[in-house]
């Protein structure tokens, strides 16, 4: 269940909206969209400015003291980012563009094969569902671990063993990857998943993307072999880069299939050969982004300044409050107006719901995000980049499905689909995302414009 809390009354996040988060009342924006990406405060962007004024910053990869100096900034916060997701010296960070690229590291040199499958759950990002086509380009088995109608997993310890080999045991390393938290429903997968796919002899893959914005995740209590994050998710600023963190162990089983600048001890064109650097270094391609990852000490700084168990406290509350207040929402008829996805057990602060028309039909996802959008409330439509939850929540029949896609082909868009599967069919759904700049009155504003389509 959503935390009850009294963090809704905390005074400190009202001081930090007017001192961080002054241009929102400004411009007058209810910001709901934080699973799309976080919002960053003004003294991270003046910690940042004031570092960049006063040093001299160049590529790594060399011996001069600009170079040197981007390098000791990188391997600080390498430092920051490991005892901020309390890991040991058996893991190790690789800063990626963001999550998604995070991801493709480990799917481009898994060592898939038949005797090595990939276990996903069918809620998932599609930069966790698109691991399968490298999977089956090595005829790997491909398997979905199904979630229920309230979008959470279906026994999933008893799937997971059932997903193996016959022969399990006889040398693969069968991959299992789930997120923390649904970027769908808010959703809470349970983190004890890793230590029961461990046990059957799985690796773990753990999208924490949208679980570590307002959650903290021991890497010592749950230990994933691979953690996929964004860190314009936790404190909305540098964008463009992430990170895998991941085992020594489980990074060396990788295979990489490609090489490039700063990966390499050497590379010889003459005798077509090359050799890897070891661990990190031979996973970072090219320059790194070495001016945006100063700032990440920034954005630690910033929300450990008011703390991970306060921000999910505040920010559950919230949406909390939201969920009531959509599920009290009827029309004149008494019919209800909202319909509310993933409710009961653990979930974050993310709540996906469709508006109802009076006759029960859901009211297409865009014209509730453009009346929105026109009040000032800024929040996502769509499936969100996972299918496989969307499917579940709207419930999808397969065989109509696969008649509509085959029908549209290369004319697909959202409108037809939806005239295809018929009017009663969600196609999407409105997603309110919340963080730690929202307050009260965001939440008011969002239910305001779902009551005036009653």
């Amino acid at each position: 269940m959503l935390t009850r809390a009294v963090a809704v009354a905390d005074p400190a996040f009202a001081d930090l909206r007017r001192q961080e988060f002054a241009r929102l009342d400004a411009e007058g924006v209810a910001y709901l969209d934080y699973g799309g990406a976080a919002l960053y405060g003004d003294s991270q962007i003046a910690a940042h400015a004031a570092r960049l004024g006063r040093a001299v910053l160049g590529n790594p990869h060399s011996e001069n003291g600009s170079s040197l100096a981007s390098s000791a900034i990188i391997d600080r916060v390498r430092t920051r980012v490991l005892r901020f997701f309390d890991a040991g010296d058996d893991y190790v960070v690789c800063f990626t563009a963001n999550a998604s690229a995070a991801i493709k590291l480990v799917a481009e040199a898994y060592p898939f094969g038949p005797d090595a499958p990939l276990v996903l759950t069918a809620d998932n990002h599609n930069s966790v569902n698109g691991i399968r086509e490298y999977a089956r380009r090595a005829a790997a088995r491909v398997e979905y671990l199904p979630v229920a109608s309230d979008l959470r997993l279906d026994n999933p310890e008893r799937r997971l063993a059932l997903a193996l080999p016959e022969d399990a045991g006889g040398g693969g390393d069968p991959l299992f990857a789930f997120p923390a938290q649904s970027n769908f429903s808010g959703v809470h997968h349970p983190l004890s998943l890793i230590d029961t796919a461990h046990g059957l002899g799985y690796r773990v893959l753990l999208d924490a993307a949208a679980f570590v914005p307002a959650h903290a995740l021991s890497l010592r209590a749950h230990p994933a072999d691979f953690v996929a994050i964004s860190f314009y998710k936790m404190f909305g600023y540098p964008t463009g880069v992430g990170a895998l963190i991941a085992r020594r162990d489980a990074l060396a089983v990788l295979r990489r299939p490609w090489f490039a600048g700063g990966t390499v001890d050497y590379a010889s064109v003459q005798l077509e050969r090359h050799q890897l650097r070891p661990l990190h270094e031979g996973f970072e391609d090219g320059t790194p982004n070495f001016l945006d990852v100063a700032a990440i000490q920034d954005g630690f700084s910033f929300i450990e300044r008011i703390g991970l168990r306060r921000i999910e406290a505040y920010t559950s509350d919230l949406a909390q409050t939201l969920v009531d207040g959509l599920l009290s929402l009827r029309h004149t008829t008494g019919e209800p107006l909202a319909r509310v996805y993933g409710l009961g057990g653990e979930r974050g602060a993310t709540v996906a719901f469709n508006v109802l028309g009076s006759d029960g039909r859901p009211v297409p996802y865009g014209l509730v995000e453009h009346r929105a959008n026109s009040a000032g409330v800024h929040l996502r439509g769509g499936c969100f980049c996972n299918p496989g939850a969307a499917e579940a929540a709207f419930g999808f029949d397969a065989a109509e499905m696969t008649r509509c896609l085959d029908a549209l082909g290369s004319d697909f868009s959202i409108p037809r689909l939806r005239r295809c599967l018929g009017p009663g069919v969600a196609v999407g759904a409105v997603r309110a995302s919340i963080g730690l700049a929202n307050d009260r009155r965001d939440i008011d504003r969002c239910l305001d414009v779902v009551a005036s389509f009653a």
